[in-house]
């Protein structure tokens, strides 16, 4: 998954923290460096490239200055998590193009440079940003402010935008700064009130390669952290030595913080926080709101660039006439492009930065006390931001088009609701809310959020999807608490309700796994800010963006009530309630198509303790006839019944069977145990029931359990996927090309664990292509061609029929005596093999009749004799197939 924004070129997955200890120090001709002029425009850039050597590690630049040969301000370019010095090659040549020497980089082990990933460790990742502000301030296309020290300015986004800000607190030199969406405080955003945000760290964690990419420190914190559930105080400390907050009383530069409003992983209140304490240092400092973020939408590219330019035009060229924008800006949705159904931005200002509790609103609330269910597992959780799957468009940023994506379950969260606004009202800040909360349990894990209610109360939209988690300690004997809610900027309109909700889980973030029972009651009006000063022209939104949402909540209420409602279904068989699998008479078209079929006709029984080989080439049907048997597809005629009852999706009868389809997703930094063991927990279902350990004996995974999935070879991992689909043992196992990518000795592996499973009295299906490993594992077979069922029956049977008979010919047979051998009377087919012809005599038709007539036709026979390979028997069944 690639976390990098698209506008800012620069964000991506944290990965370890560096412990460098001494002086960095650039060596002098440790790089090789190459020369070009761009020329793009009317203005020329020189760019060069050059590895830099520095204290044991290798940082890959590119420095970009204009072709004037004079000096000028510099740029350090700092790249997003994951991104490399190439996400910043546009913007720095933009930059050299106006005036300004600009030096990107790959950080310590992205890109093509070495190291370890120190998290902006100031003795690693902000060292090296010191040294080569060292190395600007000795290079002749760079202006200085006095030797050693020269003119330079930061930008970068998220992990870009922390170094900016920790290199400005720690390195005097640096003369101005533009940050964005990025973090403050690193243990705040990671661990907001005590709550671990595991669905955004497991993502860095995972998609930087597992802890192998991590200093060791950072690995231990994440394990721990990750494992437990609940942050711990060496954790916090970890990520605060990391934290621009942890030299906040020494950045006073001139700071625009740009913070994105569709993000869940570093909130509008981090930028608050930066804003506060660099502004009271005495620094000028303007914020601005953009509508995009980690959670996707628009970045704006061209609007944040502009600003970032004429910011450092500003502080940097001592352009006193530059105009950098408003002290405060937020974008906000002023209406929809009729030409493409796009939200059109619009933007919203202040001369100062109001915060985010200014003049704030109360809202009566009323609910009363209620009880909230905390599930064993944290399962289901409820859902609010959808982490890395934002995109260029931001589910997120639907909910300022009025469409909520959010989803709370029955019984897991508390409610209270406003009357109907008498007037619009626009919410920019944090609301803010006091309520009682008491737990069956020690600790209470809590999920706020605020939604927009429209007037019929069905309708409900979570602004930017954002919910404000809170832990209570000492809940058991009850406490007040007083919540701070999401920042947002986000327009109400009159006839809306405000709905406070409070929820036990959250997708996105950790909850308590012990069950637990929570009674919330409020204890005070909702708190809302309103910013009056910030003042916009947005355009009213046309009627329809209101009545889709109506529409588009009835589609989505019809699937889920679709796909979770228990069809009416014909009532079981009881003569069947012993036999594992029946189909009759199933047929499946295309869609589109009246007499093209997936599957036609297809009618066979399996009974417990078999191995059932499904059989066929590409295109067989037999992936049609396992989703409609996994209930994922509906057939159009025909019953499938597992243990006498009929599958419907949803079939309660569903739980007995297992599933593996090719392969399976792993988390690679824990072991095979932990995440069988975190699957289940997902199911809700008791740990007893999950029968782990008998799986993972059958699976054969041994000592390899307790190592971390990345470690795993594929044989190890088709079997890990195997014991996942056996969790609970389920009576019929649906095994889909298991043993795909596997080498012969993983395969013989993979045979003995079907075999093992099926001896103990359940059932095993496998989809395969290897045609000799289905012989020596499956006990029936099941061959389709073209949708319909070719044979049926036990592998020895199959195999050594008596119908199919093997002729041995002294010289190749051509195809035309072949074509005369399949039409002789007596004959089904005939398929010529490498040492003659295979054979499938027709009900009536004997050996003796065969070779007289091959005889006639002049075949040179050598041999006759039935067949014994089970290749040679498919290619006969599938090349009589109609």
């Amino acid at each position: 998954m690639d976390l990098r924004l698209p506008a800012l070129r620069s964000v991506r997955r944290p990965r370890r923290l560096l412990a460098a200890a001494a002086a960095v120090a650039v060596l002098g001709g440790a790089g090789t460096w190459t020369a070009a002029v761009a020329s793009d425009d009317t203005r020329t850039v020189r760019v060069s490239d050059q590895v830099m050597a520095v204290d044991g590690v290798r940082l890959d630049t590119s420095y970009i200055t204009p072709a004037d040969g004079g000096r000028h301000p510099a740029v350090l370019l700092a790249h997003g998590f994951g991104g490399s010095k190439q996400d910043m090659r546009r913007q720095a040549e933009d930059l050299a193009r106006d005036g300004y020497a600009v030096l990107t980089w790959s950080a310590r082990g992205f890109g093509r440079s070495t190291g370890r990933i120190g998290l902006n460790d100031p003795n690693g990742e902000v060292a090296d940003v010191s040294r080569l502000i060292d190395w600007l301030a000795k290079r002749p296309e760079v202006r200085l402010d006095k030797p050693g020290d020269p003119r330079v300015g930061m930008a970068g986004g998220s992990y870009g935008g922390a170094v900016s800000l920790l290199t400005a607190g720690h390195d005097r030199r640096v003369d101005a700064i533009a940050p964005a969406i990025t973090y403050w405080n690193l243990a705040d955003a990671l661990f907001p009130n005590g709550v671990f945000k595991k669905l955004w760290a497991g993502i860095f964690v995972n998609t930087g390669g597992g802890c192998a990419r991590f200093e060791p420190a950072l690995c231990r914190m994440y394990d721990r952290v990750a494992e437990s559930g609940t942050p711990d105080p060496a954790a916090r400390k970890l990520l605060e030595e990391r934290s621009p907050s942890a030299v906040g009383d020494r950045i006073k530069v001139p700071t625009l913080l740009l913070q994105g409003q569709t993000d869940s992983l570093f909130t509008l209140g981090q930028a608050d926080a930066a804003a506060r304490a660099i502004r009271a240092n005495g620094a000028p400092v303007d914020v601005d709101w953009i509508a995009g973020g980690h959670d996707g939408g628009d970045m704006e590219t061209s609007r944040v660039e502009a600003r970032v330019r004429a910011w450092f035009d500003r502080y940097l060229k001592d352009d006193k006439a530059t105009d950098t924008g408003p002290a405060f800006r937020i974008t906000r949705t002023g209406g929809i492009d009729s030409t493409d159904g796009t939200a059109q931005l619009r933007g919203a200002s202040a001369a100062a930065y109001p915060g985010l509790h200014d003049h704030a609103r109360s809202i009566p609330l009323t609910g009363g006390t209620q009880h909230v269910t905390n599930p064993a597992g944290a399962s289901p959780p409820g859902v609010s931001a959808l982490p890395g799957l934002g995109g260029s468009g931001g589910l997120s940023q639907l909910s300022a088009l009025g469409v909520g994506v959010s989803l709370d379950f029955p019984g897991q969260y508390a409610r209270f609701d406003s009357a109907p606004l008498t007037r619009d009202l626009q919410i920019t800040g944090a609301p803010t809310a006091t309520v009682h909360v008491t737990s069956t349990g020690d600790d209470a894990v809590l999920f706020g959020k605020v939604y927009d209610v429209g007037p019929d109360g069905t309708r409900q939209v979570l602004p930017a999807q954002l919910v404000a988690p809170f832990r209570v300690t000492g809940a058991k004997a009850g406490k007040d608490v007083t919540v701070t809610l999401p920042a947002i900027d986000h327009a109400v309109q009159k006839g809306h309700r405000l709905r406070l909700v409070l929820a036990s889980t959250d997708l996105g973030y950790a909850s308590p796994a012990a069950p637990a029972t929570y009674t919330v009651s409020l204890k005070g009006d909702l708190g809302v800010p309103t910013a009056p000063a910030v003042s916009t022209a947005a355009a009213p939104l046309p009627a329809w963006v209101w009545w889709l949402p109506a529409a588009g909540a009835v589609a989505a209420l019809a699937l889920l009530l679709t796909t979770r409602r228990r069809t009416a279904a014909p009532a079981p068989d009881p003569e069947l309630a012993e036999v594992p699998l029946v189909i009759t008479d199933l047929s499946k078209r295309y869609a589109g198509s009246t007499d093209r079929y997936a599957v036609r006709d297809l009618s066979f029984r399996v009974e417990k303790s078999q191995v059932l080989g499904l059989l066929g080439p590409n295109g067989a049907g037999k992936t049609t006839t396992l989703r409609m048997l996994m209930g994922l597809i509906r057939p159009d005629e025909g019953e499938i019944r597992v243990f006498g009852h009929a599958i419907r999706p949803g079939a309660s009868v569903l739980s007995r069977v297992g599933a593996f389809v090719e392969g399976a997703g792993f988390l690679p930094h824990l072991s095979g145990r932990e995440n069988l063991e975190l699957y289940w927990r997902a199911t809700g279902r008791p740990p007893e029931d999950a029968h782990l350990d008998e799986a993972l004996e059958i699976a054969g995974l041994g000592d390899a359990l307790a190592r971390a999935v990345r470690t795993y070879s594929q044989g190890m991992r088709q079997r890990l996927a195997i014991a996942q689909a056996m969790l609970g043992l389920p009576d019929l196992l649906i095994l889909d090309e298991p043993t795909n990518g596997l080498d012969p000795p993983q395969i013989r592996e993979m045979r003995e664990v079907m075999i093992r499973y099926a001896a103990g009295g359940r059932t095993v299906i496998v989809s395969s292509h290897l045609l000799a490993e289905v012989e020596q594992s499956c006990t029936h077979l099941v061959v389709m061609d073209r949708g319909r069922l070719v044979q049926a029956g036990p592998v020895r049977e199959i195999v050594g029929s008596g119908d199919t008979l093997l002729v041995g010919t002294a010289v190749p047979v051509q195809e035309p005596v072949v074509e005369k051998v399949g039409a002789l009377d007596g004959v089904a087919s005939a398929v010529r093999t490498d040492d003659g012809l295979l054979v499938r005599l027709e009900p009536g038709g004997t050996a003796e009749r065969l070779v007289v007539e091959l005889v006639r036709l002049e075949v040179p026979v050598a041999s006759v004799g039935p067949h014994r390979r089970l290749e040679d028997a498919f290619l006969t069944l599938i090349g009589g197939s109609a």
